[in-house]
């Protein structure tokens, strides 16, 4: 999968069941999301851990705010994540089928 942020080259992503947001932008979530979460779908992966971290908790909150908008992929998310999962620094996204 790849994602281009403005002005800037596409960056090249391997789609797995976890999506470290570490290195994203809070505003490249609404665009990143969904996207990421249409190609976990096609490869038949459907339990996904968004790790957003602990910090500041701009990431948490941009995440939070969208997955209830994305109807059409999440069929039900858990914040925290189990603590071996991350913790209050992840949440698990189930999506549809």
């Amino acid at each position: 999968m790849s994602l281009a942020r403005e002005d800037e080259e596409p960056i090249r992503v391997t789609v797995s069941g976890e999506l470290d947001l570490h290195s994203w932008r809070p505003r490249d979530v609404a665009e990143l999301l969904p996207a990421w979460f249409e190609e976990c779908r096609a490869q038949g992966i459907f339990t996904v851990r968004v790790v957003h971290g602990k910090g500041r908790g701009a990431l948490r909150r941009g995440v939070h705010a969208l997955l209830p908008r994305l109807g059409d992929w999440v069929a039900s998310w858990s914040y925290p994540a189990p603590e071996a999962a991350g913790g209050w620094g992840a949440t698990v996204v189930q999506l549809r089928q």
